[in-house]
């Protein structure tokens, strides 16, 4: 039934932002006419949340947000601090156009993608168990010298040529 989210960010100065979602963040696009992007996003999720009067936010997710800030900074792009948050580590970075865009590094499982196995979903990757250590310890491997195909064809051709020993 549902294909993907399309998010829109209202800007005054959408050539800016447009530059800052595509050279900055890097992310993909097409253009759909006249100029206009769309930008594909990863994998995304929503959420629903109580509130005095109804708003829409969005955030972008990524797997080490200390890593964003400092990768903004290289661009002289500031961040706001990072805010240590229940659900996880949340930054703000000021788009040219002015808008605030909100990253964070998610503390909380993640859901599924549509359509994907439900197995899929988890917070982060689980670290793989150090494999144990075998009772003797592995034979170091000596590399013999390559073999060269051109000399080996050598010498099988002057063995077929070669006239048969004699025996005595």
């Amino acid at each position: 039934m549902i294909t993907g989210a399309h998010a829109i960010l209202y800007s005054t100065n959408p050539e800016a932002d447009r530059a800052f979602l595509r050279e900055v963040l890097g992310l993909p696009h097409v253009d759909v006419g006249g100029g206009w992007l769309i930008f594909g996003l990863p994998p995304a999720e929503i959420a629903v949340h109580p509130a005095e009067e109804s708003r829409h936010e969005l955030y972008l997710l990524c797997d080490d947000v200390a890593a964003f800030v400092a990768e903004m900074a290289t661009r002289n792009i500031a961040c706001a601090p990072i805010s240590d948050q229940r659900w996880g580590l949340l930054t703000e970075v000021v788009l040219p156009g002015g808008g605030k865009l909100g990253v964070y590094e998610p503390r909380h499982a993640r859901p599924p993608q549509h359509g994907a196995p439900a197995a899929a979903s988890r917070a982060r990757p689980k670290a793989k168990a150090a494999k144990k250590p075998t009772k003797k310890p592995a034979k170091k491997a000596t590399k013999k010298p390559a073999r060269q195909p051109a000399k080996r064809a050598a010498k099988r051709a002057a063995k077929r040529t070669a006239k048969p020993k004699r025996r005595r």
